[in-house]
């Protein structure tokens, strides 16, 4: 009998330690996830969708895959949703340690790290150029030339690799991808890097434009948390996980017409 009260015992024992720690563990992510009571999400807007850009719609709200994700994480975490908007990825990251916002679905590189963690990727990034109508840039490599004017928006991956890879062009700066659009319209660029998904979109908004083959940049887009947050990160990892197994990430790109986009494997580092 004594026997059996000691083993009980031990067994109160461990299970309050593990339900302390299991509480101890949520409350450390809502701690890092939901500061303010509400998961703030951050969104870049567009006048196309994208794995990283929402669209927004004439009643004000916003719609794309970063608001379907976005909003099935608040309902994982139980709590309200509040979307926070930036003109592009470049600008979220730079307002990381503002406290402005908790999560973000951006795409990926070594410089942007400095600034994020990354949870698991749930998107294959390619980007490429949007060439203005009657241009004669017929590959990446044409793009590589004395006197092509290439719009980028400055801190985004994509303008960094853009740079990088059109050593010869002229590189402008613009602050959103709108801003790039109206300036191929009135003929003051030659090409637009970006990913391929907005790519195809404003290829629709601009008739006569092209969309070059290839991809200058190869990487991932994944879910970003302020540095240091480590619950969050690992949270938003396991969630990731999740919801590329059962099918909500590709529901998602599908719900706004990007069923060409490649939602990254199992596991998938940044």
């Amino acid at each position: 009998m004594k026997s059996f009260i000691r083993y009980w015992a031990a067994a109160v024992l461990v299970t309050t330690g593990l339900c302390q720690n299991t509480f101890a563990g949520e409350a450390s992510v809502k701690q890092e996830l939901a500061p303010t009571g509400k998961l703030r999400v951050a969104i870049a807007v567009a006048p196309t969708p994208s794995a990283t850009y929402v669209v927004k719609n004439p009643d004000g709200g916003y719609r794309g895959v970063p608001i379907d994700l976005g909003r099935m994480l608040a309902e994982k975490l139980k709590v309200p949703v509040e979307y926070v908007a930036y003109n592009a990825s470049g600008e979220i990251t730079a307002a990381a340690d503002k406290g402005a916002w908790d999560v973000a679905f951006i795409p990926v590189d070594d410089e942007r790290k400095k600034f994020v963690d990354f949870s698991n990727a749930f998107h294959i990034l390619k980007s490429t150029y949007l060439v203005a109508p009657n241009s004669s840039i017929k590959t990446i490599d044409d793009a590589n030339r004395p006197g092509v004017r290439i719009a980028g928006i400055p801190g985004t991956t994509t303008n960094r690799a853009s740079v990088a890879t059109a050593t010869r062009a002229t590189h402008i700066d613009v602050k959103s991808v709108g801003e790039a659009a109206d300036l191929m319209k009135a003929g003051k660029i030659d090409a637009i890097g970006l990913g391929r998904e907005t790519i195809g979109g404003l290829a629709a908004l601009l008739p006569g434009s092209r969309v070059l083959d290839g991809a200058f940049w190869n990487s991932t887009t994944a879910i970003a948390v302020p540095k240091n947050h480590d619950a969050a990160r690992g949270y938003a990892t396991t969630f990731i996980e999740e919801v590329k197994a059962s099918g909500v990430v590709r529901k998602a790109f599908d719900n706004v017409g990007l069923t060409t986009s490649e939602v990254a494997g199992p596991g998938m580092k940044p």
